[in-house]
């Protein structure tokens, strides 16, 4: 299907067993839950869905499981995020055949290239795939680091549709808009930063707490999208101290965590991620139970 790059993109959970094994049935519940909520988008296997735990056979089996099952009522993205960038050209010609719709690229795991190399890397793996691409850009996380220069200089190519920009600094979107104009659709990648990007000129946000708050999340972007700013700001303040869990090392575990209290899914994750404890635990659990106590109400 044709993607319509506007709305909110879950980074949907991975759900596991207790085992650690993959747990599909539970995955697909998890966006079922989300598809209620009226999400525009899903990716699987991003960083929330924990990419580098799965291995290559759990990747297809869940991507196949996800297509079969949504039945092209959102689009399906997938994440790339491989140590070399042959293994990510694999991938993203597999993601093709199983289904995806679109890919949200990463630069290489593990080793930090320099704009030359990550240019490049962007660059092979489009040519490995006829699917469009979301180009993830993450310095904080990831290290290597997509400049707005560098965008303009790979403007060239027709299958970089979308920049999920997660750099921590929204001024990136209005240098990038000064380079390349309207060249590509941005997306807002940091949770607590929706807002800024979207008054920037943001269409989409891939969001990770909307795995916890899918009514909520739903709430706040349809305020802002139709200009209620003042009611949007109140929702965002009341989401806010939720929205700081996406930019901590431990997210996935605290998205997970904030999930299971709102009863999707479970807070199992896997190693070498491992369960909260303790005070660190307690922390956390507070801030998703005053937010539970506190959560607006839906509008009419």
């Amino acid at each position: 299907m044709t993607v319509s790059w506007r709305g909110v993109f879950p980074a949907v959970c991975t759900q596991f067993h207790a085992d650690q094994s993959l747990n599909v049935p539970g995955t697909l519940a998890h966006i079922d839950a989300q598809l209620a909520a009226g999400i525009h988008g899903l990716v699987m296997l991003g960083s929330v869905g924990e990419n580098t735990a799965v291995e290559p056979a759990e990747k297809k089996e869940l991507l196949k499981a996800t297509v079969d099952h949504v039945r092209k009522r959102v689009p399906v993205l997938v994440g790339v995020a491989e140590y070399t960038t042959a293994q990510a050209c694999r991938w993203a010609a597999d993601a093709a055949k199983l289904g995806a719709d679109g890919l949200m690229v990463l630069p290489p795991m593990v080793y930090t290239t320099d704009a030359r190399e990550t240019i490049a890397h962007f660059r092979t793996v489009a040519k490995a795939t006829d699917l469009p691409i979301m180009v993830y850009n993450n310095p904080p996380a990831y290290k290597a680091d997509v400049t707005p220069e560098m965008f303009a200089e790979m403007a060239d190519e027709p299958k970089f549709a979308v920049i999920k920009e997660s750099s921590d600094n929204p001024r990136r979107i209005t240098d990038i808009k000064i380079l390349t104009g309207d060249r590509y659709v941005i997306f807002a990648g940091v949770d607590d930063l929706f807002l800024e990007c979207l008054l920037l000129g943001a269409v989409g946000w891939v969001s990770g707490l909307v795995n916890a708050f899918p009514a909520e999340n739903r709430l706040i972007w349809d305020l802002a999208t139709v200009g209620k700013w003042q009611e949007a700001l109140e929702v965002y303040r009341w989401y806010t101290p939720l929205l700081h869990l996406d930019t901590h090392v431990k997210l996935v575990q605290y998205i997970k965590l904030a999930s299971a209290e709102c009863g999707y899914g479970t807070e199992l994750t896997r190693a070498p991620r491992l369960p909260l404890v303790g005070a660190e635990r307690e922390r956390v659990l507070g801030i998703i139970r005053r937010a539970i106590a506190t959560r607006p109400k839906a509008q009419k």
